[in-house]
């Protein structure tokens, strides 16, 4: 037991950045799109150039609703934005744009769930919008270039309570997060090209204590395993520290992932450091209620209520419904497949085991994979009306991979209907027992273990094609004929 368990326990509070997925940046018309050449995506108005006018992007506003609503949120009909300043070289305009004082959504909470089934609510303080900043990029040569395209892109700042109180349950609370944002549509969720960010506030204390403990801040995280990683670097480094007498300096860190170890960056600011001020370019934001009911009615069918649903109308386990919804592309291609198809069981063991092994081998999402829905829904049409066998349908699947084409064709194409005739099967049964007498002689002495020999034989007879249930009936009867006329 470390003295993590024995004596101390931490407290986080995390503060997710998420990109939210307009064609135009939050207060002019410039696209967002990532990946364009560096300061090719900016104007006068993102570059803060003097006499210019921002004008609110409605679509930002309606995304941040859909999240303050989905993750239960108050949201304020009134708010307002302000002028955090700070220096940042990749920041043009010495400010950005945020919400403080009178955010968008306030008081909200997500429910996850850990290993053991236990339930628990991390409460969110606050979701306002902001505009993003640029980049710096140290290359070589130790200099510093700056792409300002990023300069307005819309962000939603998520930050929580500090409710978190172990690694696990603050990648359980990202990832929960993640789920939200990507079945709303409101952020592509991506976090290597950055558009899902999340810093983490950390502290600790002794166990029973109700003061928070000097918290510093992590950044630079670019995985939910890297926050986890993150998190426990500096659980234990605090920890050591406080055992060795040392005093723990609110500070900045930068989470460096080659070598699993957090470095300072600068001393952490205060809020007041900012100066925030009400921004004078910017009018409040009114939310009346039309407005507010076109934009709750937008949202769509969310994880919580689609796990549900799956499990109560598919008749599906929790461990599959959980598997099929974690993803809202799997969860939509799985009710394509199962709409054309009854058997809702056998659709989620082939999307869990082949769909999604075929996913990861290639490294492609749902999106990409090439096996149409309906086609998919005939394969498995195929099996349960006993026409092909499941070792067939494994065949027939892997020509679908390469070439989408219709199960129904190529079975009849390749002869590979599955032979289900009583008499044509006793009569391969009878012709397999016949050309193995030794084998014959170990079954009819008591050597059950046998019949596993014979159903081989029959199969590599009928090239896999003969069903396997009516196999194992006959065969069992036919052997038991030969025993009792002994």
């Amino acid at each position: 037991m470390s003295k993590f368990d024995q004596k101390y326990e931490p407290v986080i509070g995390l503060e997710v950045h998420a990109q939210l997925l307009t064609e135009t940046k939050l207060f002019c018309s410039c696209s967002t799109k990532f990946g364009n050449s560096p300061n090719s995506n900016i104007c006068p108005i993102c570059l803060g150039h003097p006499g210019v006018l921002p004008v609110l992007n409605k679509k930002a506003v309606e995304f941040a609703v859909m999240m303050g609503i989905s993750t239960n949120c108050k949201i304020n009909r009134h708010s307002i934005f302000a002028r955090k300043n700070y220096f940042y070289p990749d920041l043009p305009k010495g400010y950005q744009i945020s919400q403080y004082e009178e955010p968008l959504c306030e008081n909200g909470f997500i429910t996850i769930t850990g290993k053991d089934g236990t339930e628990k609510n991390i409460r969110i303080k606050r979701i306002h919008l902001e505009e993003d900043a640029g980049k710096s990029i140290h290359n070589k040569y130790d200099s510093t270039l700056i792409d300002v395209n990023r300069c307005g892109v819309p962000l939603i700042e998520i930050v929580t309570e500090p409710d978190i109180s172990s690694p696990e349950e603050a990648y359980l609370y990202l990832m929960k997060i993640k789920q939200i944002v990507l079945y709303l549509e409101i952020c592509d969720g991506n976090m290597e090209e950055g558009s899902l960010r999340c810093d983490a506030n950390i502290s600790v204390r002794l166990k029973g204590e109700s003061k928070l403990g000097t918290k510093t801040e992590i950044k630079n995280m670019n995985s939910f395993r890297n926050v986890e990683r993150a998190l426990d670097y500096e659980i234990e480094r605090q920890i050591n520290s406080l055992e060795d007498g040392e005093e723990i300096i609110q500070q900045t860190l930068l989470w460096n992932a080659d070598t699993d170890q957090a470095y300072p960056m600068r001393t952490k600011e205060e809020e007041h450091d900012y100066r925030y001020f009400p921004d004078p370019d910017l009018t409040p934001l009114f939310i009346n209620d039309e407005w507010y009911n076109e934009i709750k009615n937008s949202i769509p069918e969310l994880p919580d209520i689609r796990l549900k649903r799956f499990i109560d109308f598919y008749s599906l386990p929790q461990y599959d419904a959980e598997i099929l919804t974690q993803d809202k592309s799997i969860a939509d291609y799985y009710e394509m497949v199962a709409k054309n198809s009854k058997e809702y069981k056998l659709v989620s063991n082939w999307i869990m085991v082949d769909v999604m092994s075929v996913l990861n081998s290639k490294n492609i999402t749902i999106k990409e994979f090439t096996v149409k829905p309906e086609y998919l829904s005939k394969l498995i049409n195929l099996i349960s009306d006993n026409v092909i066998s499941n070792k067939i349908a494994k065949e027939v699947f892997q020509i679908m991979l390469e070439n989408n084409q219709d199960p129904d064709v190529i079975v009849k194409e390749k002869n590979l209907i599955q032979i289900s005739d009583e008499k044509v099967i006793i009569e391969i049964v009878n012709r397999v027992m016949e050309s193995n007498p030794d084998q014959l002689n170990e079954y009819l002495s008591g050597k059950d273990k046998v019949v596993g020999f014979f159903v081989g034989q029959i199969m590599k007879l009928t090239k896999g094609k003969a069903n396997p249930q009516l196999v194992n009936k006959i065969l069992i009867e036919q052997l038991n004929n030969k025993k009792n006329n002994l």
